[in-house]
């Protein structure tokens, strides 16, 4: 397995859904930074399970435990270790879908991979439980931006086709901090709530899109040609197991417009370089633009349904049915919201680092 990601801020993932613990080891992070559990805590908090009717139902606590790297409350300049514990496991469930590849899940093609020895309790590392690891880091990455300038919002824009009409950037994070879904349209959150709910009811599942704003950022960040910072992001956030498409500013519907109408003019603002639009998103050759960075991730309806699927069963290669009850959340949009968030910011902090812009040691 590839678990590790970044190149000067380097994250590497462990642990399964049903495992011990899951966590983070995070290398590269600067020396003095102050860092305690409760910097953390915040952004579990929106990524936590068990929060409404709209997710999982499975009850975790999400405390997480700093196990190397901290010192008297600040970062030492080692790699840092942080756990959480797994609790509220229900293993047994699993049992029936060991030979029965769940539709939409990696179960299929991690049986494959790894001859059938892959932990298959709750998608094992496969599992949208892994991703509380990167809250963490990026929990640490966004502070260090922070120090930069830097400053990171998502926001859901899109549930089940149902979609948000934009406030003014400066209301963005406001209104969707507001309601259950992250949403900054609060007409549209609300038919989202109830799209929601209908196909829980339904015993069905639905996706959406995320849009993250990065602003604050200056220009000249990025490693062309193999290491740009969309090139490194929009892969960082396939490591989110729901995601299904990444874009970067007008992204596809860049392929409809004329050159004349996809270009950003140049302006001087301030003494800086800008532009009058940014379909370009912020990111031109790979190398940020001092414009936002706007990105938009698209998320798959939740694989685990209760309506009736077929799959085989892999010992006899026969054709079953099976209903996957349990604790599924309906849509995991609004908990993936975070998540997206900390993607960026450890891509962000990493080439941060690499430009200089955050030092080796805080004082």
């Amino acid at each position: 397995m590839s678990n590790s990601f970044g190149k000067s801020f380097t994250v590497t993932s462990f642990g399964e859904s049903h495992g011990k613990v899951i966590g983070v080891i995070i290398d590269g992070c600067p020396a003095g930074l102050p860092l305690t559990e409760n910097d953390l805590l915040e952004n579990l908090r929106r990524r936590r399970p068990g929060q409404s009717s709209l997710t999982t139902q499975r009850i975790e606590a999400d405390m997480p435990q700093f196990q190397a790297g901290i010192l008297r409350g600040r970062t030492t300049g080692a790699p840092i270790c942080i756990t959480i514990d797994n609790i509220d496991t229900e293993s047994g469930k699993y049992e029936e879908f060991r030979f029965d590849p769940r539709p939409g899940h990696a179960d299929l093609t991690s049986y494959i991979k790894y001859g059938g020895f892959g932990d298959y309790r709750g998608g094992g590392r496969f599992s949208g439980r892994i991703t509380a690891g990167y809250v963490m880091a990026g929990s640490i990455a966004r502070k260090l931006l922070g120090m930069a300038g830097v400053d990171i919002s998502a926001y859901t824009v899109a549930i089940g086709g149902i979609n948000a009409e934009l406030p003014a950037a400066d209301k963005l994070r406001e209104l969707a901090m507001q309601n259950a879904v992250y949403c900054p349209d609060p007409v549209a959150a609300e038919s989202m709530i109830q799209a929601i709910s209908r196909a829980r009811d339904e015993g069905d599942s639905l996706g959406g899109i995320i849009e993250m704003t990065a602003s604050g950022i200056p220009a000249g960040w990025g490693e062309p040609v193999t290491a740009g910072l969309d090139s490194e992001m929009a892969k960082a956030f396939f490591f989110i197991p729901a995601v299904k498409g990444v874009e970067f500013g007008a992204g596809f519907a860049a392929a409809a417009m004329k050159g004349s109408e996809n270009n950003d003019p140049f302006i001087v603002v301030n003494g800086a370089v800008r532009s009058t639009s940014n379909h370009s998103g912020g990111v031109l050759g790979g190398i940020s633009s001092g414009m936002p960075l706007v990105a938009r991730v698209a998320i798959k309806p939740t694989p685990s349904i209760a309506k009736p699927q077929l799959t085989v069963d892999l010992r006899t290669m026969s054709p079953v049915e099976i209903s996957i009850a349990g604790r599924h959340d309906p849509c995991i949009v609004p908990r993936a919201v975070v998540v997206v968030e900390a993607i960026a910011a450890v891509v962000l902090c990493d080439l941060a680092i690499i430009a200089g812009a955050i030092p080796g040691v805080i004082e």
